[in-house]
């Protein structure tokens, strides 16, 4: 018997920046944004006080395209999506992985 998993993300917060919308070379479209996800907690020391979790995501073809116009800094933002590990090498050559939110609406 072979186990299935579930990948979904769902998210709610404020973009950190306008969503930059790029084309690869096959003509595809890749919209790129951050989203900040607060959350609050009580300190037993300072009282309330709020976590941001910032959170990478890339939208690919018409949500790319809606991205680009939609996704502005400081909006409020929700979507859904599924988790995306990739490793690269950056410009100096050094290994690199990141884990991003791929967007599905």
């Amino acid at each position: 018997m072979s186990s299935i998993g579930v990948n979904k993300v769902i998210l709610l917060g404020n973009a950190g920046q306008n969503a930059e919308v790029k084309s690869t070379s096959a003509g595809k479209s890749v919209a790129n944004f951050s989203l900040a996800i607060n959350e609050p907690f009580r300190d037993k020391n300072n009282g309330n006080r709020q976590k941001v979790e910032w959170v990478r995501c890339v939208a690919w073809n018409k949500q790319a395209e809606i991205a680009g116009k939609m996704i502005t800094k400081g909006k409020q933002v929700f979507i859904e999506g599924r988790l995306q590990t990739r490793q690269f090498e950056d410009r100096e050559g050094t290994p690199r992985t990141v884990t991003e939110v791929v967007v599905t609406s």
